[in-house]
């Protein structure tokens, strides 16, 4: 039996010092540390540092460890720690769901006992300590108000990547705002309404330190990213998590996390390009320090303005996202199940109800339906979550259980108008997206030159390229190169080079075509002697900056595809360079029911210093209609706001245009997809 180690936090604990997942003061490269309350069984016992197993691991030799104890000790020796038989990590699976379950349900004390004197399961500690604990709280509100800045200095700073830069700790940006808006963000914390009262007291932001395993040390994080010190965002942003990846699984991360550190290493002031190498560092572990939007504190309830419809029916008027709908189920007791069915769909991303159990808590409440999607439980985003996180979400719950589900309208019951609402649930219509008639500069420090390639050949012989993109794509990029192979008459010339976007090929435009009819095109169009090859290639000048002082393994991660890897994309700065007449643009119809924010903050417009810059979203709050709306992503680019043009305006001319919107706005919108890594 094992004896538990862990000592309680001394009185003289900090918030920055305690480890926001276990309360303890520990390194943050080391293990967890928990009190148990009774002893533990041998057999959850890791043979290194004789704990009970945390991230259990079982080796081919049938002895299990903790992932962080056996990773270590095989950086520096290849064998099995009890009987050395020869071992290597990637050999090695993670422990069945019987022991994982078995470790999580010993029960630990809080380790803030003397103020908090509460016994609970292992995986329950880091809920109770952000949701429970008074002394977690406590420490936490302390740390809140030495390090919140004055609204006097917020409004002093130039710019947002400024104020993103320090919020380095866990800090409120109270919304109770009187002076002007910062310039270069919209803020969402504060709206008018008829009382001239803010409808939300704060917005609150939290660093946050998310860890990744992996067993194979090169395997993609599954993020795609967007932003640099050398794009008007200044932050790195997560723009999107990708489906089935490591970031998925792991649960914690979400679109619209500020990315602050990757392995102690700073992302604050460093280019795109840098920080892309930064995350595709080969290691098993990586260790991001993240900010993440919570969403708004709610408002003093003295201070609550009667609501138009009941909470537990809360419309979404967006006529292509049905009703959002807030449902609160009440436990007996805390072991009680809902009766609730979770599934994830092929098509679409996030968790969906799939059935209620005759009988269950679910059923007898009425409220939830078969195939709501979830969009959140008990406040934690599941837009892009998995059943797998939804379940230890509601176990982890006490009493209450709070639901924000999706609810499509049902078709069969519209009767003749079913036929033209139907595109509510089929993939968005192609007349969405269209060439942009919106004529702008790119970013200072991006641009694009045109190269027009003239050759003699032989029918036979092929111009040797790959191709991707396509306006049929998810993202409707134009067409643009992936490889030039050597066999091929345009690697002999030379002027092609991978990442450049395709214009015409013989006068004929590629820039309008899908994937399939660009194909057919160059194949048709090969077959000719005497080819005339338009491209246009992007340069990011802080990329080119950085590429002096980076090692050439950096750089070839963005310069071309590794030789198997079919899937490769230019990184999202590629993108920014690219002329206007090539953006394709959609809209993006926002709706609310009444004073609150729209839900997303800004950055550029003019600026003395930089000329015109373009707008982007830089933050989306959770709770909010662009939030729950779904389609607006970080680092899009607003050109346009019910079809006025953007271009010109400055921060004081677009903030009240967007604020003047009472309960619908369009905005106009260019995407281009993150860098993945």
């Amino acid at each position: 039996m094992t004896e538990p180690m862990a000592s309680p936090p001394a009185g003289g604990v900090t918030w920055s010092r305690v480890c926001k997942e276990c309360g303890q003061c520990h390194d943050g490269r080391d293990s967890h540390l928990f009190e148990y309350q009774d002893e533990v069984d041998d057999e959850l016992v890791c043979h290194i540092c004789l704990q009970p197993l945390l991230q259990p691991m079982d080796t081919p030799c049938g002895h299990t460890y903790c992932f962080h104890c056996l990773n270590n000790f095989l950086h520096d020796q290849d064998f099995c720690p009890v009987d050395r038989q020869r071992l290597q990590l990637q050999n090695c699976r993670t422990s069945s769901l019987l022991v994982r379950n078995l470790l999580d349900k010993l029960a630990v004390l809080c380790p803030f006992r003397s103020e908090c004197p509460q016994s609970m399961q292992r995986c329950e500690l880091q809920p109770h300590l952000h949701n429970r604990c008074p002394a977690f709280k406590r420490l936490r509100e302390e740390a809140e108000r030495k390090k919140r800045p004055s609204w006097n200095e917020l409004k002093g700073s130039k710019s947002d990547g400024d104020l993103a830069d320090a919020k380095s700790t866990p800090i409120t940006r109270t919304g109770q705002l009187s002076g002007p808006s910062e310039p270069g963000l919209v803020n969402p914390a504060y709206e008018e309404g008829e009382d001239d009262t803010p409808l939300r007291s704060s917005l609150v932001a939290e660093a946050t330190v998310v860890e990744l395993f992996r067993e194979d040390p090169d395997e993609d994080l599954g993020l795609r990213i967007v932003g640099g010190k050398d794009t008007p965002l200044g932050n790195i942003v997560i723009q999107e998590i990708v489906r089935d990846s490591l970031a998925v699984r792991d649960g914690k991360l979400a679109p619209g996390d500020h990315i602050l550190e990757v392995n102690d290493v700073s992302l604050a002031s460093i280019p795109h390009s840098r920080a892309i190498a930064v995350l595709r560092q080969s290691c098993s572990r990586v260790r991001l320090t993240v900010m993440q939007e919570k969403g708004f504190k709610p408002r003093p309830e003295h201070l609550a303005q009667p609501s138009a419809s009941p909470p537990s029916q809360s419309p979404n008027p967006n006529q292509n996202h049905g009703t959002i709908i807030q449902v609160s189920l009440v436990k007996r007791e805390r072991s009680e199940p809902l009766g609730i069915k979770l599934i994830r769909k092929s098509e679409e991303p996030g968790v969906f109800i799939l059935d209620l159990l005759p009988g269950g808590l679910a059923a007898k409440d009425g409220k939830l339906k078969n195939n709501d999607k979830v969009l959140g439980i008990n406040g934690q985003d599941l837009r892009r979550g998995t059943p797998e996180s939804a379940a230890q979400i509601i176990q982890a719950s006490e009493m209450r259980v709070n639901f924000v589900v999706m609810r499509l309208p049902d078709l069969s019951e519209e009767g003749g108008e079913g036929q033209s609402r139907g595109a509510r649930r089929v993939p968005e219509p192609q007349y969405f997206r269209r060439r942009s008639e919106y004529m702008k500069e790119p970013p200072v420090g991006f641009s694009s030159q045109e190269k027009t390639v003239s050759l003699k050949k032989e029918p036979r012989h092929s111009l040797g390229i790959t191709i991707a993109g396509g306006r049929d794509c998810r993202s409707r990029l134009p067409v643009y190169i992936t490889s030039v192979q050597p066999v091929g008459c345009l690697h002999r010339d030379g002027t092609v080079k991978t990442g450049d976007v395709l214009l015409s090929i013989n006068d004929i435009d590629l820039t309008h075509l899908t994937y399939n009819e660009a194909v057919t095109i160059l194949k048709t169009q090969a077959a000719q002697n005497t080819i005339t090859l338009r491209v246009i290639q992007t340069f990011a000048e802080e990329e080119e900056q950085d590429g002096e002082s980076s090692t050439r393994e950096d750089m070839d991660t963005l310069e071309g595809p590794k030789e198997d890897d079919i899937n490769w994309a230019p990184p999202w700065t590629r993108w920014l360079g690219l002329p206007s007449y090539i953006h394709w643009c959609r809209d993006i119809m926002l709706m609310k029911t009444n004073s609150e924010s729209w839900g997303f903050s800004i950055v550029g417009g003019y600026e003395e210093s930089r000329g015109q810059q373009p707008f982007f979203i830089k933050t989306i709050v959770p709770g909010t209609p662009a939030h729950f709306d779904g389609r607006l992503k970080c680092g899009d680019e607003i050109v346009a706001v019910n079809g006025v043009t953007t271009v010109g305006m400055n921060n004081s001319s677009l903030i009240p245009m967007l604020k003047l919107q009472k309960n619908k706005v369009t905005l106009t919108v260019v995407s281009w997809p993150g860098s993945l890594v």
